[in-house]
């Protein structure tokens, strides 16, 4: 196979600035890029007539997410969680070793919390609990003890 690695993971947002302090104040990512892009190639690449994008790289654990806030046509859609069963990207996943804390620094920077999906599993020893960045993406916060690399997920 000739695919050599994930490049990053898009997210269009409705403001840049908003978006960019939840993850990285909330989420601990770090910018590393900012462009603008216009023209004729994006137009294509992107099939939107008359683009304007700006566009935030940020990382962490050597995962790269962008940041798309079109500032022409604008974005589509409202900003309210996907169902778990729509197809596409459902979610991103975080470990944390303090749920509690972590739901109430991200709630100040905007996240909606899905109360309803909180749980509390025993045979996991882990609790989680969803919450949403301001454009209503899902993220997964899984609090569990142990090494994050060598526990399998509880989705």
């Amino acid at each position: 196979m000739a695919i050599q690695h994930l490049s990053h993971i898009g997210i269009c947002v409705a403001d840049l600035e908003v978006a960019c302090r939840f993850y990285g104040e909330g989420l601990g990512f770090r910018e590393v890029h900012r462009l603008h892009v216009e023209g004729e190639h994006a137009e294509q690449l992107l099939e939107l007539p008359g683009l304007a994008l700006d566009v935030v790289y940020l990382e962490r654990d050597g995962t790269c997410i962008e940041l798309l806030y079109y500032a022409r046509p604008g974005h589509r859609g409202d900003p309210v969680p996907r169902a778990m069963n729509q197809r596409g990207l459902t979610h991103l996943s975080l470990r944390t070793d303090d749920l509690e804390a972590d739901v109430e620094a991200l709630r100040g920077l905007g996240a909606g919390v899905l109360d309803s999906t909180r749980i509390d599993n025993p045979a996991y020893r882990s609790r989680v609990v969803f919450v949403t960045d301001p454009d209503g993406t899902r993220i997964e916060l899984v609090e569990r003890p142990g090494d994050a690399a060598s526990l399998p997920g509880t989705d």
